[in-house]
């Protein structure tokens, strides 16, 4: 798949000299990935993008680029059932994954192509669904990163008002052959192509509009709401981070990153699991909603100066120094002072 077959829409810059590719899972799924080289000198390494539920690699063209500028190769997916990845459903807009296992394999499958085609040292930059599942995997040691940024990782699902009724009906939909069929209530229409007016993604008007924007002329790369066997598999991945030990067992240095006015995940269990982590710790960004990454300037001022302290190519003591004397915003005391050593557990807030 050459460049010239990324979607472009008029202010939607796509970063340039990308390669784009198809690779298969174990179990046979064909997802697409795409990388780039970073733009300035020296290198730092390798972060790989992992995107949340239906989102796609094009809506992450301005976070890819300023990636490149700071001196990182970026690897991104789509995970399969959306973007332009294989789809399961004879819908192809219906958001859909049959079990827990076939995410596993998607990301299993994205490390892979990182360690053969990407230098290292390599890092992880996930978000939402995305960020929890690299928490699981981090926590079964199948994720061999030096660092890890969760930006909202789905640990509980908010906008779902009975968690344990809606758990029980989903899974006995599923069983009940019902997997492939939306959730009652759902249908076609993405998520970002509704009105912003109280929209649970971003506070920022123009990043708003660029992506609905975006997802509606690429239809084929957009999908709406999920299907009973997405949700069945949503809940499976929370049971399992939600016990005791889920977050103890989380080797990879992690920090963790929730929006304050998160409606789509809950922040509180956010907060509760990275006061666990024995290698990572928590900022909140009070103001934001669900996709920092689509937020406003200064929220994403805030991300970048947490994620510049926490992911550095090749100087963090350097990194932390800076933000000890007032230059690293929201970052002090926040995250390790080593490569192997501890952050501080809890959550901040950032001002």
């Amino acid at each position: 798949m050459a460049e010239a077959e990324f979607f472009h829409d008029a202010g939607y810059p796509v970063p340039g000299h990308g390669k784009v590719w198809f690779a298969r899972t174990v179990d046979g799924a064909r997802l697409r990935f795409a990388s780039w080289h970073p733009t300035v000198r020296p290198e730092k390494g390798t972060v790989l993008l992992v995107q949340g539920r239906a989102e796609f690699i094009e809506r992450y063209s301005e976070t890819i680029a300023e990636l490149r500028r700071r001196g990182f190769h970026v690897l991104a997916f789509d995970w399969r059932g959306q973007g332009g990845s294989q789809r399961f459903t004879g819908r192809p807009r219906r958001g859909h994954v049959g079990r827990l296992a076939h995410y596993e394999h998607d990301l299993a499958l994205a490390v892979a192509e990182m360690q053969a085609r990407l230098p290292a040292p390599h890092f992880a930059l996930a978000h939402s669904m995305g960020a929890a599942l690299c928490l699981d995997a981090a926590r079964r040691e199948a994720l061999p990163v030096a660092r890890l940024v969760a930006l909202s990782p789905m640990l509980g699902i908010s906008m779902i008002e009975h968690p344990r009724l809606a758990r029980g009906l989903a899974f006995a939909l599923y069983w009940l052959g019902f997997g492939k069929a939306f959730v009652p209530g759902g249908g076609e229409t993405a998520i970002s192509t509704k009105p912003f007016d109280g929209n649970r993604l971003t506070g920022d008007p123009v990043r708003y509009a660029r992506n609905a924007a975006l997802s509606a002329a690429a239809r084929e790369l957009s999908i709406g709401d999920p299907s009973v066997g997405w949700i069945r598999t949503a809940f499976a991945l929370m049971d399992r981070l939600s016990a005791p030990r889920a977050a103890l067992e989380v080797r990879v240095p992690t920090l963790v990153i929730a929006a304050g006015c998160d409606p789509v995940v809950s922040t509180p269990a956010i907060e509760r699991f990275a006061s666990r982590l024995k290698t990572g710790s928590a900022l909140v960004l009070p103001t934001a909603r669900h996709e920092i990454l689509m937020e406003s300037d200064a929220i994403r001022a805030r991300f970048w100066a947490a994620f510049d302290a926490f992911v550095p190519g090749e100087n963090l003591e350097a990194a932390l120094s800076a933000g000890e004397q007032g230059q690293g915003g929201p970052v002090q005391g926040l995250v390790a002072g080593g490569e192997d050593r501890a952050a501080l557990g809890g959550a901040a807030t950032a001002p």
